[in-house]
């Protein structure tokens, strides 16, 4: 076994290094492990305060709090609404702008009471916990977790040996949508108006979709592991 900490879209740089010119197996166990979560002063979890930092890689520069002090009040409504798909976004980052003015947010605890505020008593009373989609958006942002997973995919696919597999495990369905999609595209990359009679693009399948339902846990996994309830497992074979 060789370990490497590198980000996952640097693979074909660390295969290079390693003089590995294929591989017959990649696997993503994607998002924030647990220990990140079970580690306070990470700043992933809305359960404990602790500083906003939120970084996959503690060796880059920026954290939750560059974003949550630092975007505009349009830039935070973006991420909130695309990466956390919450229905309240806009109000969300009204009110993190306003509290930001008075001092900084520096800590998860100060930022969940901004979050509060801006929620409906009745919603809060009756969802689940009311930071869960700001804190998943803020650290999709931080980390640019979709773009990574977006752009390294067919990379993965392309340094596989015939018959070899990417298997990805997700945790919802922003990430979902983009490994369904792509490996779509990689079985049927033809682009030809349905009512071509043959192929004229000339883009060939580099492999076959081998789930056509994502695999989820069974319910005595979930019971074992709470935390694998939303997961899936998509798989990919090589050509």
């Amino acid at each position: 076994m060789t370990i490497v900490r590198n980000n996952y879209e640097n693979i074909d740089t660390v295969l290079a290094e390693l003089g590995i010119p294929g591989v017959d197996g990649i696997y993503l166990d994607l998002g924030v492990s647990s220990y990140q979560l079970d580690t306070a002063e990470r700043g992933f979890t809305y359960r404990e305060d602790a500083p906003l930092d939120m970084r996959m890689d503690q060796r880059n520069a920026e954290t939750a709090a560059d974003i949550v002090n630092g975007y505009s009040e349009m830039e935070l409504y973006r991420i909130i609404r695309d990466y956390g798909e919450d229905r309240f976004a806009k109000n969300i980052a009204k009110h993190i702008v306003r509290a930001r003015q008075e001092k900084p947010l520096e800590t998860t605890g100060e930022l969940i009471e901004v979050i509060k505020a801006a929620i409906p008593a009745k919603i809060r009373a009756t969802g689940g916990h009311p930071a869960k989609r700001t804190f998943q958006a803020i650290r999709i942002e931080l980390n640019k977790e979709l773009e990574v997973l977006e752009h390294s995919i067919d990379k993965m696919i392309g340094l596989l040996n015939p018959g070899g597999r990417l298997s990805i495990i997700t945790f919802h369905s922003l990430e979902d949508r983009i490994v369904k999609n792509k490996f779509k595209e990689n079985e049927n990359p033809c682009v030809c108006p349905p009512d071509f009679p043959v192929c004229m693009c000339g883009r060939k399948s580099r492999g076959r979709v081998v789930t056509r339902k994502p695999i989820v846990p069974t319910g005595q996994e979930i019971e074992e592991n709470k935390r694998s309830k939303s997961s899936k497992l998509r798989v990919f074979e090589k050509s």
